[in-house]
């Protein structure tokens, strides 16, 4: 018994020994222990999409040690505990980048690896499937796909608990994460057969709908001139769902020319709060002018020649449209369901000398003596850039146009009527391109005679950050403990540089000063960066914007988030 105990001791010792040569390298390649593998993940900003297939919630960055092999994952679990409704979700995905950290945007996912989903939605999910990876850094992307009908309102939270390689679970860092905002894809790439929807207004109609309108570039995403019209999508729910596209304004083959060079841009909508009547106003190119100001002719369907109305002289003085660009307009009088013909409101409104006068893009008002305001633009007799507003008193059947707002060099704006009935006008300055400091910021006038005369804003230049784009105001007006209150709400990239970081920030001083401790980032991605608010209801703002994750996104915003 001594002999055979001693034996069994000596086995004992020598496979310790044994094990402990190799245990290292058992450990090493089979995770057991302290696994090799670093998994983090990164949240961005972004609305979540109802009506795209897919939309970036988180990104997995994967870490292999050069040591380690090639490693098998299996599994990676999601929790999406704490978003609104789990009856919002109808899938969640895992795609594989590769090297790509940058990709934030799932729309093309063909130029990604698909590695699992799974439909079956509780506040746990494992997305299962099998993904070799070598040693280095490797980046996926956690995707959500929403059903149809989601209140825009719920939030989404996912956040990555675990993976699985080698079959050991690896615990993930970095798991803070934050709610994302659900959104509705109003208009995307290629939809409809359109290449691009672009130059967002919004407004809200009397009976409550809400009317979106775009540019639907049908070639390319070039501007004018090209074969442009303008969209409508309008929506009967307060914005969870959107009707199909309409056309509100086409000019066809006019005179004789493809409609490649009969294009119409840059619209704005403006509602009559009295008469109910709607408003849409455009810009018509007939041909092209070079870069001389002279009218090319025999243009046809494979002619290339191309200008634009800003760019050098392609729009000039006078009022023919072989002279320069047109200035349209459409009615409605049915809350947007039907359109008139296409009126001209160039020889009425535009000054022979002037080189250019357009819609700026948007929205236009309504005062409260019921006053009609569009926000135009246009080019003077020297071809300087200005801006300025034109006015109906009698509900839309004549119009008059005001002097430029300031001496500088300004496009598109939008107006906002004061508590004490004058106009400011916010406007985009092109001197921002190259300002980029203190005195960075949107243009602001205000006038009391209609524009006959302004006086520039104590706020112009410095109040409100711009990469030189478009941008979106309005007055909301609401109930707060039975009074009337209102607060004028701004929209545009945050930004002196570059057109990222979607943002609505509030003023309940007229624009005497902005909030930034209420102000709501709403995309952080870059984009195209153009914007456009509305009034839904006394509780709740409407936006449609040029979004890093479509070309239109709608989202809706609780006015007690701005208070």
């Amino acid at each position: 018994m001594k002999k055979m105990n001693l034996i069994f001791l000596c086995t004992r010792i020598v496979a310790i020994f044994i094990g402990c040569l190799i245990l290292p390298d058992r450990i090493y390649a089979s995770a057991s222990v302290d696994h090799p593998v670093r998994i983090s993940q990164q949240q961005y900003q972004v609305p979540v999409l109802v009506g795209k297939k897919d939309n970036p919630v988180l990104r997995i960055t994967i870490e292999i040690p050069q040591d380690a092999g090639v490693m098998t994952f299996s599994c990676l679990r999601i929790s999406v505990d704490g978003s609104s409704s789990l009856n919002d979700f109808r899938k969640i995905s895992l795609y594989y980048a590769g090297p790509d950290s940058s990709l934030t945007n799932l729309s093309d996912t063909e130029k990604l690896q698909w590695v699992g989903s799974s439909d079956r939605i509780t506040a746990r999910v494992d997305i299962k499937g099998s993904l070799k990876l070598k040693a280095g850094k490797h980046y996926c992307w956690v995707s959500v796909t929403l059903n149809d009908h989601v209140d825009l309102l719920h939030l989404v939270r996912a956040s990555a608990i675990t993976a699985t390689f080698d079959k050991k679970e690896v615990k993930i860092t970095n798991s803070s994460t934050f709610p994302l905002r659900i959104g509705y894809a109003v208009r995307q790439h290629n939809q409809d057969g359109v290449h691009t929807s672009r130059i967002p207004g919004l407004a809200t109609a009397k009976d409550g709908s809400l009317l979106a309108v775009y540019d639907a570039r049908r070639e390319s995403a070039r501007d004018l001139q090209g074969d442009i019209d303008i969209g409508l999508t309008r929506s009967t729910d307060k914005g969870n769902t959107w009707l199909p596209m309409q056309i509100a304004m086409d000019m066809g083959q006019w005179g004789g020319l493809p409609e490649k060079f009969n294009g119409v841009s840059d619209a704005c909508i403006l509602v009559d709060k009295q008469s109910g009547n709607i408003f849409i106003a455009g810009l018509w190119m007939h041909g092209v002018l070079d870069e001389n100001g002279k009218w090319i002719e025999g243009l046809k369907e494979d002619s290339k020649d191309w200008n634009h109305q800003w760019r050098n002289k392609g729009s000039q003085p006078g009022f023919d449209v072989k002279q320069t660009a047109q200035f349209m307009i459409v009615k409605s009088a049915d809350n947007g369901k039907t359109w008139g013909q296409p009126v001209n409101l160039t020889r009425m409104c535009k000054q022979e000398d002037w080189w250019l006068w357009a819609p700026a893009p948007g929205q236009g008002i309504t005062l409260r003596d019921g006053t009609l305001v569009f926000p135009t633009q246009g080019r003077d007799k020297t071809g300087k850039a200005f801006s300025n507003i034109t006015c109906s008193k009698d509900g839309g059947n004549t119009w008059q146009t005001s002097n430029p707002a300031v001496n500088e060099s300004t496009t598109e704006n939008m107006a906002v009527e004061l508590s004490d009935g004058d106009i400011m006008l916010n406007i985009r300055s092109n001197r921002n391109k190259s300002d980029t400091g203190s005195t960075n910021g949107r243009v602001v006038a205000v006038t009391a005679d209609l524009g006959k005369t302004w006086i520039e804003h104590p706020g112009s230049h410095g109040a409100l950050p711009e990469p030189t784009c478009m941008a979106s105001i309005i007055r909301h007006d609401y109930l707060r403990n039975g009074r009337k209150r209102s607060l004028l709400i701004f929209s545009n990239p945050d930004s002196k540089t570059i057109r990222h970081r979607m943002t609505i920030k509030v003023s309940d001083d007229d624009g005497e000063t902005w909030q930034n401790d209420k102000k709501i980032l709403l995309d952080e991605g870059k984009s195209r960066g153009y914007s456009c608010l509305t009034s839904i209801d006394g509780d709740t703002i409407g936006i449609l914007y040029e979004s890093s994750q479509a070309d239109l996104v709608f989202q809706k915003i609780r006015l007690k988030e701005l208070l």
